[in-house]
């Protein structure tokens, strides 16, 4: 089993999402407002964040919920970009994390894994 990896819906105080991918002993975090992309041509802005800890995996409360929530697998990094799959309760996407500068794209990949 690999490392965890959890998609929150934030209600408040704009409706939101955060990406967290488990590293190190912490969830690397990312603010995706518009969620996770459906199409590979439908690049979504990813928003570095402080990182979190590792009980931030199953918490909620009032104003956030688990949208998703499984493990993660990185195939691939350099200092711009991280392609990776997350292993979900609705089944496997590979995304890639693409640094722009300041802020990040989040991009499905056109070659996704099988089944």
């Amino acid at each position: 089993m690999g490392p965890a990896f959890v998609l929150h819906h934030h209600r408040k105080p704009r409706p939101h999402f955060d990406l967290r991918l488990e590293e190190d002993g912490v969830l690397r975090s990312w603010a995706v407002p518009r969620g996770l992309p459906d199409s590979p041509g439908d690049n979504r802005l990813a928003i570095a964040v402080p990182d979190h800890h590792l009980d931030h995996l199953t918490y909620e409360d009032a104003d956030k919920s688990i949208a998703d929530i499984g493990t993660w697998e990185e195939h691939d990094r350099t200092d711009r970009r991280m392609l990776f799959t997350l292993h979900g309760r609705t089944g496997r996407r590979r995304y890639a994390l693409i640094c722009t500068g300041e802020r990040w794209l989040l991009h499905l990949t056109k070659e996704q894994p099988p089944g």
